[in-house]
């Protein structure tokens, strides 16, 4: 199998107001079409490492492979340039654009990197739609639809650039049980028929039993 994301001996300092060791020796692979999850309790470091693996904090000891790259160390921009081509976000909140429509919304990501005409992206972003059964709320403002729509909009967003792999923080944290169920099928197809990895960080215990894998961390380290 390839392996889409690898930390090495992650470590992770906070220095105000002491010196604080957040994450400890974090070592983990996340193979292509993997769907895995990372549980523990609050403050045990979960959203710390999402934030590094997303290459968004840049703060840190240890190296990060993304597509057996090494990210460690890479220039803001390129980072940037990066996170946008191959890493999708789904977070607990949404962050849509409320006065946009969806399908604009769902545009955005791919308009930032910029490696297609506006024709393909929106021709794109209708094909994602569709994939998540919600192509008929394409031209109605983000303002306009349910809670479990806008999560799975946000969904069709990450998945606009082709990215490697989808991260995700309390996917799931603000849905009720019905459209939690949504999303995690969701996933769990993307991982199964189109081969994408997933990392989400939940909550959500009967969410992660039925993810391939638990990374279960304690006190900064990942105990299982």
């Amino acid at each position: 199998m390839s392996i889409v994301l690898a930390a090495k001996k992650i470590n992770k300092f906070f220095i105000k107001p002491v010196r604080f060791h957040v994450l400890k020796d974090i070592s983990f692979n996340i193979e292509k079409g993997e769907f895995s999850s990372i549980m523990g309790k609050s403050g045990c470091g979960k959203s710390t490492l999402l934030y590094i693996l997303s290459t968004m904090d840049t703060d840190y000891e240890g190296e990060l492979y993304l597509n057996n790259e090494l990210v460690t160390g890479d220039s803001r921009e390129k980072l940037s340039y990066i996170r946008n081509k191959h890493i999708g976000f789904v977070f607990q909140f949404h962050y849509l654009l409320s006065e946009f429509s969806v399908l604009e919304n769902v545009m955005l990501p791919a308009k930032k990197l910029a490696e297609r005409t506006l024709k393909e992206i929106e021709h794109n972003a209708i094909l994602q739609l569709k994939t998540l059964n919600i192509e008929h709320l394409a031209r109605k403002k983000a303002s306009q639809i349910s809670g479990g729509e806008k999560q799975r909009v946000a969904i069709a967003r990450a998945l606009i650039n082709n990215p490697s792999i989808i991260m995700g923080d309390e996917p799931t944290g603000n849905l009720d049980s019905y459209n939690s169920d949504n999303v995690f099928n969701i996933f769990k197809q993307l991982s199964d028929e189109k081969g994408l990895s997933l990392l989400v960080v939940t909550h959500d215990e009967d969410f992660a039993k039925r993810t391939d894998r638990i990374i279960t961390m304690e006190d900064g380290s990942i105990i299982s």
